[in-house]
């Protein structure tokens, strides 16, 4: 089976690792403001009010229905966030403006390249290269049908130029997805040698942990410094 000539595997990835900002992973800072369990119940109904993920758990967004997401697994909330969250203004490579996608690779130096290229190109839009950011490892299973583009690395969803290059990838994302896919293998565009996964189906995630925490600090270049496992 082929989806556009490129050729649909069944593989299993024991771990892979996505990086998650360690802000999601602290207690909500509003909690320091209430003092008690009941004003704390009323700042989680507030949550669910204006919480997109919260939203897309009880009836669904746009192109992403309420019974894809997953319940009663651990980090859950992270796993529904991923798809939940995505950028109207910024598309990625494989998914587009309203539905989001799990973005992971086979080793945390692939992730890093990816997430540290485009965290330096914000900072270069905003005309200051200084900021700290620390992300959390987040492991994961992942098995299934996947196109698998590793065997064709120069078709155009993979190309440098995010203007000609996402339109393609988000095109066959979707005839993934409507093939019953899980996602998409691909080489990644940022680390030579590395190996990227995107996951399109919420269910496709599979025992989630957490791992160890990187630093990455630009102070005024370009090249960030990166510290960890912290």
């Amino acid at each position: 089976m082929d989806i556009d000539g490129i050729p649909v595997v069944t593989e299993a990835f024991p771990k892979t690792v996505r990086l998650v900002t360690t802000a999601r992973l602290r207690e909500a800072v509003l909690k320091s403001l209430v003092d008690s369990d009941d004003e704390l119940d009323l700042l989680a109904e507030i949550e669910q009010a204006t919480s997109t993920r919260m939203i897309a758990q009880e009836r669904g967004i746009s192109d992403l229905a309420a019974n894809e997401l997953v319940y009663d697994v651990p980090h859950a909330h992270f796993i529904n966030a991923s798809f939940a969250y995505a950028k109207p203004q910024q598309p990625n490579r494989f998914n587009g403006p309203n539905r989001g996608a799990w973005y992971a690779a086979l080793d945390v130096e692939t992730c890093l390249a990816e997430v540290g290229f485009h965290l330096t190109n914000a900072l270069a839009d905003a005309g200051d290269f200084n900021a700290t950011v620390e992300y959390a490892e987040m492991f994961c299973s992942l098995a299934g049908e996947f196109l698998d583009l590793r065997q064709r690395p120069d078709h155009p969803a993979l190309g440098l130029d995010k203007a000609s290059a996402y339109p393609v990838g988000n095109a066959l994302a979707a005839k993934a997805r409507a093939s019953g896919l899980n996602g998409i293998i691909y080489p990644s565009v940022r680390k030579p040698g590395g190996i990227c996964i995107v996951a399109l189906r919420p269910a496709a995630i599979q025992a989630v942990r957490q791992g160890a925490v990187y630093r990455m600090t630009w102070r005024g270049s370009s090249t960030p410094m990166i510290v960890g496992p912290l």
